[in-house]
């Protein structure tokens, strides 16, 4: 099937780079198997259960009007998942949030995904760990 899709220029370019250093001989395969690795990632984070400790990064362009605003608000809806957050000014456009969090996965995931579908922010990724999988690997 085919399919058209409209990108920035530096997006593209960026990504022609990464496909060429990779070997990559043409852009098709590339797009499938970073898709295939997105729709991973997504089915990882939906098949994760129970309570979860983690930190979530998030890069997000502090001039686009609202986000810092959208950010905050959202964060006071899941005070009792953050335990702390810590912010860093990357350069004169972008800012990193780190958000250290813990709870049930079905508020950590929700709390990713607000933050994900606002407009400015550029990239989320959550890292996490069931708060007894350290037990199980240290019992003998």
């Amino acid at each position: 099937m085919r399919i058209s899709m409209s990108l920035p220029n530096k997006l593209l370019n960026e990504f022609d780079d990464v496909l060429r250093d990779r070997g990559y001989q043409s852009r098709s395969k590339g797009i499938r198997d970073a898709l295939k690795d997105y729709i991973l990632r997504y089915q990882w984070m939906n098949e994760m259960e129970g309570e979860r400790v983690g930190v979530l990064a998030v890069i997000y362009d502090h001039h686009y009007v609202g986000v810092m605003e959208s950010m905050t608000d959202i964060q006071h809806d899941y005070r009792e998942q953050i335990n702390a957050s810590l912010h860093i000014h990357m350069n004169d456009k972008y800012c990193l949030e780190v958000i250290i969090v813990k709870g049930d996965i079905i508020h950590i995931r929700d709390l990713t995904e607000r933050i994900m579908r606002l407009k400015g922010v550029e990239h989320v990724k959550l890292t996490s760990a069931g708060t007894g999988e350290l037990d199980k690997v240290t019992e003998d």
